[in-house]
């Protein structure tokens, strides 16, 4: 395998991760429904064993989905400038997030002013008269404190507005500083394995122990310290990595320990979870098991992608990867909708469950046939003009 990916490769396994993450995220939110974690609006039905399975991805789901599309903005910048990146990722990105903070999200307000609210209103009532008129009287209180839900917002979009943000602050480093990131992409692909498996997993642990107390992850942008600090060396690490063949080859090699690695650390967090925090064992070992989890994880991801799927292209994978943004912009207006209208006729909880994600694949699937035959619905659902070549190939580059 050559060092560098080159001469039109496709990173099959990339596409794959980035289509089962998002796939994973929808299943997510539809757990969101049935534990106690705070959400838009929940089931009648609570699960006591929920909770800890959705623990196993909570590490990093998000993650993960920041590393593929740091490896996508690497691949985009080998074909055009980094200006053109900027505008080509912004239009990609800002003219959904609009569509979806003005349209596709409002009934997901909607249904939680109904439902933890009790507001009485029609929905063009709140739509004309509450949310678009940027109305933040909607509170509550929620464990001592005042709760408003803010209006409008962007929800389950946030991660779009995130992405938009670090490709825009990438590009302009790329214009004044490649070198820079050209040294660094050397300096990522020959750390030596051992520093690879747990020097990112010690960084994020000290992240989870000394910034997440103190500022607790808001989806907010400005006053999200603790995602940034994530998600920022993240996005960057999957950019630094997207071309390297070397890289590829040492996940594969490291897949196994890397998953015995994530597996133990996940047990040992739901082990130290029923312990009080403030024991000082606890307090020092449970962010170091969250820390091995989520990037051993993302590890033994990529490691068994590339062992088993960097040559499983077909309809399938294609068909998906060019779908699995549109997806993702419905899917939680669509899974937030089916609960609230599903709510007064007490279903049992497995009925419901499956009507839900079988109205969420249906809309997800509707949403993107129909969209993708009008023009201008492709670029507000994230669609991608037809024409236009993956991002997750590369043009040929020097080895």
């Amino acid at each position: 395998m050559p060092h560098t990916f080159a001469n039109g490769d496709r990173r099959l396994d990339l596409d794959w991760i980035r289509v089962c993450a998002f796939g994973l995220l929808i299943i997510y939110h539809v757990g969101m429904l049935y534990v106690p974690w705070d959400f838009h609006v929940k089931s009648i039905h609570q699960s006591n064993t929920l909770p800890g399975i959705m623990a196993l991805v909570n590490p990093w789901r998000m993650s993960i989905l920041f590393l593929v599309s740091g490896a996508a903005t690497r691949f985009m910048l080998d074909k055009t400038s980094p200006g053109a990146l900027a505008g080509r990722r912004s239009w990609r990105l800002l003219v959904p997030l609009a569509f979806g903070v003005a349209v596709i999200v409002p009934p997901q307000s909607y249904a939680e002013v109904v439902e933890k609210l009790g507001f009485s209103g029609s929905y063009p009532d709140f739509w004309f008269g509450h949310y678009l008129a940027f109305d933040q009287n909607f509170c509550r209180l929620r464990d001592g404190r005042q709760y408003c839900i803010v209006l409008p917002t962007w929800n389950h979009l946030w991660f779009v507005v995130y992405l938009w943000v670090y490709t825009v602050i990438l590009a302009g480093a790329a214009a004044l500083t490649p070198g820079t990131l050209a040294a660094l992409e050397r300096f990522v692909e020959r750390l030596p394995a051992p520093a690879l498996l747990v020097g990112p997993a010690l960084l994020l642990a000290a992240l989870h122990a000394f910034v997440y107390p103190r500022f607790p992850p808001t989806q907010a942008l400005f006053d999200d310290v603790y995602g940034h600090a994530i998600y920022v060396p993240i996005f960057l690490f999957g950019f630094l990595i997207a071309r390297s063949g070397r890289f590829a080859e040492a996940v594969e090699k490291l897949r196994w320990p890397a998953l015995a690695i994530a597996v133990t650390a996940y047990v040992a967090m739901i082990l130290l979870g029923s312990a009080p925090w403030d024991e000082m064992p606890v307090s020092r070992a449970r962010p170091l098991a969250f820390g091995l989890d989520q990037w051993c994880a993302i590890l033994a991801i990529l490691g068994f992608a590339r062992r088993f799927l960097k040559d499983r292209d077909g309809p399938l994978l294609r068909y998906a990867a060019g779908a699995v943004f549109c997806w993702y912009i419905v899917h939680q207006t669509i899974i937030v909708m089916a609960a609230h209208w599903l709510k007064p006729l007490a279903l049992p909880a497995a009925t419901e469950a499956m009507i839900i994600i079988a109205a969420t694949i249906a809309g997800c699937w509707a949403s993107y046939e129909i969209a993708r035959r009008i023009p201008f619905l492709r670029p507000l659902l994230g669609i991608a003009p037809s024409a236009e070549p993956a991002e997750l190939t590369l043009r040929p580059s020097p080895r």
